[in-house]
């Protein structure tokens, strides 16, 4: 078999495909001589002895490439290497009809796109993990590929090996001086490829087994993050990362206009584009949670997860109405004003028996629209807070009263520890119990992800009202927590960077409340952490304590954006962007040149990784949950059942970073920003509702 370092000269390249086609268009950017062909046999009628040919798959994914048995005929008797994607037919080997991944959670592609050869060495190890977004192959039977789909665990490298189960993506043909793609690689840059350094290397060795020059090719991702590690920022790119964010809520379309489809249950989420003629709201329907990473589209377009969730939209109101005030836009003042009437006044997971004050669950507040029987510490903690912000930013007393009851509603089923039981409380069990059961629950649960931004609230209120079964129950919640700090802690789904993290806030605002050393200690105890394990270029690394054990769990629940601790990734759902409000808190509160170097860096890093797009305007000025810090592109393991890597959510991610670099802008701080509330003129009146002085 003729190998490339056996040609004595460049052949001449041929291109058969349409002029959009990203390789063709890279290739001529890049310097190469290449010749296009509309169809294959002109190709190689047309191509020179010895030429080097690609044929690419126009009709991917609808139609494989048509390819008649001269075609191989030919370029056999002229010596000719040819590079061929998603064939309808090859020699000597059988194909099966095209096909797809479809499995797990919210159609997720689980099945990733591994080196299964040394063939790339040294750029590219065998058993190197990329992502071949919404696979479409065809699937046949070969020994000795270089690239399979396989489902495996792993970061950069599949450390539990291939499966038995594999599909062949890109082999040699045995018997044919042809190297075939199962599916279309050509599209690496439209359907957003990843990551891009494995794929140029991929690209490399490609072109040099066809006998070309082998170089790096050169080309911009069409969502990429604004600035590179050591490029100078401008000298308002706060400024300008704050306005790009705020701007975000209606570019991401995500604002539920009247003109939508009612929502169908899960059939929508993940499963289509979104339609390029959708109208964008104005926050009086709220707002959907996120894109979604399973799966990004072929077209490079990101499906929706279809949730209207009350954190996200609590959350989102704080970041309209921050964002707002740096970009001086009074409609998404309006915006945030909307979201909170949602909340407080329309929304499904506030009526019902949650708005019934006979009802021991009055108050709570539901899920998401659907959802409405299920009550999360943390996500009515930062649907609360986010709605106290925005009044704070927008000075108004109208969600007062909606505030006050949610608060207490938590409060009155949290336990004489400070805890609830478990992650969240379900409507038939307070219903079948009471809320003085969960009043009177002496236990414990040390799991800082699921209880410490509810103490946050309890503290805020504190301080407005000066009731003091609110400082003693989060004061003693804090407390356990840290005396079982490390050992006792749960690292949730095993992120044991988040727990940490989660604990900066309560820590910041327990010492605005009850300053005293020992509560000091404490917060310089956990900002020890972050200024022990922040990288030089701002990024938190995670850190996990139980990677997965086979590759079949891979994609089977929630995971970290890392596989194991060591790994360059950034978890920016679950971990850096609560870091980012948790320093400048900490910050705010004892004025440490540490702490404000560390909060310098990660806004740095923020600004920096913030998403860039022209192709994709809907995904413009956001950020994606996983960012990989060493090789600076949005990357991990992408094994989360729902919330993967290239996830942007609307609450939990965007708008606590928007908020913090708009507070940081604005000099100001998450406990200032609502000092003038003037909560507590209603604050007996429901104290005696639902929390009377001899309980029932």
């Amino acid at each position: 078999m003729v190998t490339a370092s056996d040609h004595a000269y460049q052949p001449a390249l041929i291109a058969c495909c349409s002029d959009r086609n990203d390789l063709y268009n890279i290739l001529q950017q890049n310097g190469f001589d290449v010749k296009r062909f509309d169809n294959p046999d002109q190709a190689i009628d047309e191509s020179p002895i010895g030429a080097s040919i690609l044929i690419l798959a126009d009709g991917y994914p609808s139609q494989t490439t048509s390819l008649r048995s001269s075609v191989y005929e030919q370029a056999k008797e002229k010596g000719i290497r040819m590079y061929v994607e998603y064939p309808s037919w090859l020699p000597d080997l059988c194909l099966g009809e095209p096909c797809y991944v479809k499995t797990g959670a919210y159609n997720a592609v689980l099945e990733r796109t591994v080196v299964a050869s040394q063939t790339f060495e040294p750029d590219l190890p065998k058993m190197s993990i990329m992502m071949i977004h919404d696979c479409h192959y065809i699937p046949t039977e070969v020994q000795n590929a270089h690239l399979v789909l396989a489902r495996v665990v792993g970061y950069d490298i599949a450390v539990l090996g291939l499966p038995q189960e594999t599909s062949p993506i890109l082999f040699e043909h045995p018997c044919r001086d042809v190297l075939v793609a199962t599916t279309k690689l050509s599209q690496f840059v439209t359907a957003r490829y990843a990551p891009k350094d494995s794929w140029t290397s991929v690209w490399k060795w490609i072109l040099r087994w066809l006998g070309q020059k082998a170089q790096d090719l050169q080309w911009a991702s069409t969502v990429r993050p604004s600035f590179q590690r050591s490029e100078k920022l401008p000298e308002d790119a706060q400024i300008q990362s704050i306005q790009r964010a705020a701007q975000w809520y209606q570019k991401s379309r995500l604002l539920v206009h009247p003109s939508w489809d009612p929502w169908s249950a899960d059939e929508k989420t993940g499963v289509k584009p979104m339609p390029s003629d959708w109208l964008v709201g104005d926050g009086s329907l709220g707002i959907k949670e996120c894109y979604i990473s399973k799966r990004i589209f072929t077209d490079g377009s990101q499906p929706i997860n279809w949730e209207v969730r009350n954190d996200c939209c609590g959350e989102a109101s704080m970041g309209t109405a921050l964002g707002s005030v740096v970009l001086g836009d009074r409609s998404l003042r309006q915006v945030a004003a909307n979201l909170n009437d949602f909340i407080y006044f329309k929304a499904s997971f506030s009526h019902g028996s949650r708005s019934d004050p006979d009802s021991p669950s009055f108050g709570l507040m539901g899920s998401n629209i659907r959802g409405t029987d299920t009550y999360w510490s943390d996500d009515n903690a930062r649907s609360l807070l986010g709605t106290i912000a925005s009044a704070g930013v927008l000075k108004s007393d109208r969600w007062d009263e909606g505030i006050l009851r949610t608060i207490l509603g938590n409060f009155r089923t949290t336990g004489v520890s400070g805890f609830r039981p478990g992650a969240a409380l379900n409507e038939q069990e307070i219903q079948e119990k009471g809320w003085q059961y969960y009043w009177q629950w002496a236990g414990t649960d040390f799991s800082p992800h699921y209880h410490a931004y509810i103490w946050n609230t309890y503290l805020w209120l504190y301080d407005k009202t000066k009731w003091e079964p609110l400082l003693d129950r989060a004061r003693t919640g804090i407390r356990l927590m840290m005396e079982a700090y490390p050992n006792n802690w749960k690292a949730e789904c095993g992120r044991t960077e988040e727990e940490r993290i989660h604990m900066l806030l309560p820590l910041a605002w327990l010492i605005r409340v009850d300053d005293k050393p020992e509560h000091r200690e404490w917060l310089k105890q956990m900002m020890g952490y972050i200024l022990a394990e922040q990288d030089s270029s701002g990024a938190i690394p995670q850190r996990v304590d139980r990677p997965y054990t086979a590759n079949e769990q891979y994609g089977t629940s929630e995971a970290p954006v890392a596989y194991a601790s060591g790994d360059p990734a950034t978890d920016l759902l679950y971990s850096v962007n609560f870091a980012a409000i948790g320093i400048h808190e900490a910050l705010a509160v004892t004025g440490d040149p540490g702490y404000k170097l560390a909060a310098e860096r990660l806004a740095d890093f923020l600004i920096r990784i913030q998403t860039q797009s022209e192709m994709h305007t809907e995904l413009d000025g956001t950020w994606y949950r996983g960012f990989d810090f060493r090789r600076w592109d949005y990357w991990g393991s992408d094994g989360d059942a729902g919330w993967g890597v290239w996830t942007t959510e609307t609450g939990w991610t965007h708008s606590w970073i928007t908020a913090t670099l708009a507070l940081s802008q604005m000099k100001t701080s998450l406990w200032d920003i609502s000092k003038g509330s003037q909560i507590a003129r209603y604050f007996e009146k429901y104290r005696r509702q639902m929390l009377p002085d001899k309980p029932r």
